[in-house]
């Protein structure tokens, strides 16, 4: 069940990094637009989870959360570059701080309340 709840976490996480950026760039949202916006970072965030899976690490520790944030990142990146999105530097460094505190600090929460 731990499994489910955090990919559930971070996969709601990722879709709100989307939400947020389609906001504030465009003053509105829809459905196609989100999707755009956050379909590469879903399947860099879903490869991530393959690979926490594969290698057996807890989804709740801070190592996990940043695989998950190199794989949403790095991946997201390159589907985007690879689909004609932008990737202009300026949005590669928000992206980066937002996805990590987003992907990053809810398991330093957990940490916190474990002990």
């Amino acid at each position: 069940m731990v499994l489910g709840k955090w990919l559930a976490i971070d996969l709601l996480l990722v879709g709100v990094f989307a939400v947020v950026g389609r906001l504030s760039h465009y003053g509105s949202l829809t459905v196609g637009g989100w999707w755009t916006t956050a379909w590469p970072f879903l399947v860099g965030t879903l490869v991530a989870w393959a690979v926490l899976v594969s290698t057996r690490r807890p989804p709740a520790t801070i190592g996990a959360g940043l695989v998950v944030w190199a794989g949403a990142l790095v991946v997201g990146m390159l589907l985007r570059q690879a689909s004609g999105q932008g990737t202009a530097t300026p949005f590669v460094v928000v992206a980066t701080l937002v996805l990590g505190a987003l992907l990053v600090l809810p398991r330093v929460g957990a940490r916190v309340r474990r002990r």
